[in-house]
């Protein structure tokens, strides 16, 4: 219960603070929900546009020129050609896949000079929305028979298989349906997906990866992080799987594309899919994250960064190899460090202990709310309390072990060996084969065994000596009793022996089972490993993971619940979750420390002023760049004798938004979202808006580099530029017939009778 002296303390400012508003520039909000929560307040900031411009059903709006680019990403559609603009480090795995030493498109960038040079991505989709729909009532039916939380989750999973079924029969639709505020409601996303996309441009990494990992995460920045592929699509202008004959797809609606730029104080909105954030976490969820797991995860994962940037520096092999890999784990690496620093600087354990606060006191003044939340608070601290060695296990497993690539590709064979030692009937056992046989040749591709040899022996060595004994795998009694603890041999040992350490040992082995032997993999040293790991994790640290979470997502639940209902007049916004989201701010600097202002923009100058500084390897640019900024030829996309780079903006964004388009007042298109600054990565658990700022290409540098830099102007030819504030509505497209405009005034004005004869009505 919640004491009395929390009560004396707390209850004034529960009366003065609890009923709150959200800060400046703060939220991802729902689309479909603009209208009723923000369309005011963003035109009050100086948007130009409505609700129905930016999210509509009826007609064409901004959401269709918007995709999920792989799941993992956003991108824009930029012309009536299907091209579709998207961060080179979204686009950067398909760029190496086609990179070879011989054709190193990861070091020289890519460019089709014509439709049959464009290159296919198999697995690679593009996902439009088509709309959305609250479903909560759907999905909630039954719930509350619901015994416990696994009973009201299977209820859940029932009503979605339903009414996803019901929502897409007879289309080629897909349909989503995520849970918002831990469950409190549900929303449905019906999509369509595009299966051909193609790869059309890249600039070389030294512009699209410009300062590297040294600027990752940071501000200033000079970086021209964007691709270019193309959506292809079959007959009927609708999703197919590749083949030659599939047409550019045309969307519903491009974005016009600004050549004004952006000055300081304008309206920007961030339109994307933002992966994950955590806005909501207690106290007790942010001192571990601050205290325990970033400091783990941050220290494993530059361990391995170290030993790759060897590797990758000697071998330009290695270097194509591991070039996806080492942005990947480098990328989450710095923004963990950079998020301490901003927990740190925002008091952010501190601000949740205060709002948890002023939630105790509110509670306690009213006999109904103490019924319905008076053991929350302690209920959440002892679920965390239970979490103890638990977090610190599943972050060395999922890190330290399996951070090794031979020990995570080896624990998909467990399976495997288990039927094998289960004598399962030879006809399942020779599916699996044929399944894990299907696997090998991509993982063979891009791993190099001598660096895995190295990596295995450092982190598993900092698993062995940084967590208590009590929390170690039953294979590490091995390590101690046969190598002393010298993880050096044991990885000699085990890549000595394992089958694993190559394409053909691994063929081999499935071969030899497919054959009828049993005993293929039986005495693998990496497959015991491996097993021996995942038999702790799924005895010893799943089943008090999976128990804590269930019980921590009805609290949370219950809090969310508790929240809105104690701050009425609070806009309260969803946490990320991959859906479609918009986020709105400002262009603006910010002093990240005392005594420093940062501009809210950088240009080709910064870049040159790098490169010459022999500070880093990161900053190294192509002579072509150069030889552009000495002869000033930046053509029609620079200003006033400068090209402008990038800039930022108060929007609120996490990991998902890469790729975002940065739309202006007008709806049209200024840049694409591509960082954020490192004193704002904490802005996925708290939002400082002193401080948070998410960073963007200019899309003038983007057109710059296309055009006068790789050549390759007809791209810029098939997109809509504007110099001045013409809407980049689809009903004013520059490219649009005027027969479609007038029809579709002529549609607004019997929408606008409509609405009055009802409201006369009324």
């Amino acid at each position: 219960m919640i004491s009395k002296r929390i009560v004396s303390l707390f209850a004034a400012a529960c009366i003065s603070l609890g009923i709150s508003t959200a800060r400046p520039d703060e939220g991802m909000w729902l689309p479909m929900l603009l209208k009723q929560l923000n369309e005011s307040e963003m035109q009050q900031k100086g948007m130009k546009l409505t609700a129905e411009d930016i999210y509509s059903i009826n007609q064409s709006s901004l959401k269709d020129a918007i995709v999920s680019f792989g799941g993992f990403c956003t991108g824009e559609m930029i012309s009536p050609e299907g091209l579709l603009l998207t961060n080179h480090h979204c686009g950067y795995g398909s760029i190496q896949q086609h990179s070879t030493v011989e054709n190193d498109y990861l070091t020289n960038g890519f460019w089709a000079m014509n439709r049959d040079q464009e290159k296919p991505n198999p697995g690679l989709t593009a996902t439009f929305i088509i709309r959305m729909e609250d479903v909560t009532k759907q999905i909630m039916d039954g719930t509350v028979n619901a015994k416990t939380e696994a009973e009201r989750e299977a209820i859940i999973q029932r009503n979605m298989a339903k009414v996803r079924k019901e929502s897409t029969a007879g289309t080629h639709f897909d349909a989503v349906i995520k849970p918002y505020f831990y469950g409190n409601e549900y929303y449905m996303y019906i999509t369509e997906t595009f299966r051909d996309v193609r790869l059309v441009g890249a600039p070389p990494s030294s512009i699209g990866k410009f300062g590297g990992d040294t600027d990752n995460w940071m501000w200033p920045r000079h970086t021209g992080d964007f691709s270019i592929f193309r959506v292809y699509a079959g007959p009927n202008n609708e999703p197919a799987d590749y083949s030659p004959n599939n047409k550019p797809y045309k969307p519903k609606h491009h974005l016009t594309i600004s050549m004004k730029g952006a000055q300081e104080g304008d309206f920007t909105m961030v339109f994307g899919f933002p992966g994950r954030t955590n806005e909501y976490l207690t106290s007790q969820a942010v001192q571990e994250i601050y205290e325990v797991s970033n400091p783990a995860k941050i220290n494993i994962r530059e361990t391995k960064l170290n030993i790759l940037d060897k590797d990758m520096k000697a071998s330009d092999a290695v270097r194509i190899q591991y070039a996806a890999k080492y942005a990947s784990i480098a990328n989450y690496w710095k923004k963990w460090i950079g998020e301490n620093r901003g927990i740190k600087k925002a008091n952010a354990i501190e601000e949740k202990q205060k709002q948890e606060q002023q939630f105790a006191a509110w509670v306690t003044a009213n006999p109904a709310r103490q019924a319905k939340y008076g053991t929350l608070l302690a209920d959440f601290e002892k679920n965390y309390k239970a979490l103890d060695g638990i977090t610190i296990s599943r972050d060395y497993i999922t890190e330290a072990a399996y951070g090794v690539e031979i020990v995570k590709f080896a624990n998909t064979f467990t399976k495997l060996q288990e039927m094998l030692e289960a004598k399962a009937p030879q006809n399942e056992i020779d599916a699996q084969v044929a399944k894990l046989d299907k696997t090998v040749p991509g993982f063979y591709k891009d791993y190099n065994a001598p660096s895995d040899k190295k990596v295995f022996a450092a982190l598993l060595s900092l698993y062995y000596n940084n967590i208590d004994q009590k929390l170690h795998p039953e294979v590490f009694k091995m390590v101690r009793s046969k190598y002393k603890g010298d993880f050096n041999k044991y990885a000699e040992d085990v890549f000595s022996k394992s089958v694993f350490t190559s394409e053909a040992g691994v063929k081999k082995a499935l071969a030899d089972v497919k054959a009828g032997k049993k005993d293929a993999f039986k005495n693998d040293p990496a497959l015991q490993l491996a097993s021996s790991i995942s038999d702790y994790y799924s005895k010893n640290v799943m089943p008090t993971y999976n128990e804590v979470n269930d019980n921590l997502n009805l609290l949370y639940r219950t809090y969310m619940a508790g929240l809105r209902e104690m701050q009425t007049d609070k806009k309260f916004y969803p946490d990320a979750n991959s859906t479609l989201r918009v986020a709105y701010g400002k262009v603006e600097p910010y002093e990240p420390v005392d005594g420093v202002k940062y501009k809210y923009y950088t240009t080709l100058e910064g870049i040159i002023e790098k490169a010459e500084s022999g500070a880093a390897e990161d900053y190294a640019i192509p002579a072509r760049l150069k030889e552009l900024y000495e002869k000033k030829d930046y053509g029609r996309y620079g200003v006033n004798g400068k090209l402008p780079v990038a800039f930022i903006a108060s929007n609120h964004t996490t990991g998902g938004n890469s790729g975002s388009p940065v739309i202006n007042a007008n709806g049209q298109l200024i840049g694409t979202n591509f960082d954020r600054n490192w004193e704002g990565t904490m802005s996925d658990i708290v939002y400082n808006p002193d401080q948070v700022r998410n960073i963007a290409v200019d899309i003038r540098y983007v057109l710059f580099v296309v055009d006068k830099f790789a050549g390759a102007g007809h791209l810029v030819e098939e997109m809509t530029l504007v110099t001045d504030d013409t809407s980049g509505l689809p009903q004013v497209d520059a490219r649009r017939s005027k027969a479609e405009a007038s029809a579709k005034e002529a549609k607004k004005k019997k929408s606008k009778k409509k609405d009055t004869a009802a409201a006369d009505a009324l």
